[in-house]
């Protein structure tokens, strides 16, 4: 080996070193933008009514539309 393929391969090292740190710092970026994302879509979740007082199924014993029958 010369000593320009020495030095060929040194830069070639740091450059693919600061690249990779670039690219990490890309990449916890992204992941931090993504959980807040995944944070909003779950506080917009509306609070689900409960059944005995939802309006259309008001009139209807408790136990109904409970279970599923599997038989065929």
């Amino acid at each position: 080996m010369e000593v320009t393929d020495i030095a060929n391969v040194a830069t070639t090292l740091a450059q693919v070193g600061t690249s990779d740190a670039v690219n990490t710092a890309v990449l916890k970026r992204a992941n931090d933008i993504e959980a807040q994302n995944a944070a909003a879509l779950i506080a917009a979740i509306p609070t689900p009514t409960p059944i005995a007082t939802t309006p259309s199924v008001s009139n209807l014993p408790l136990n109904l539309g409970r279970n599923v029958n599997t038989t065929a």
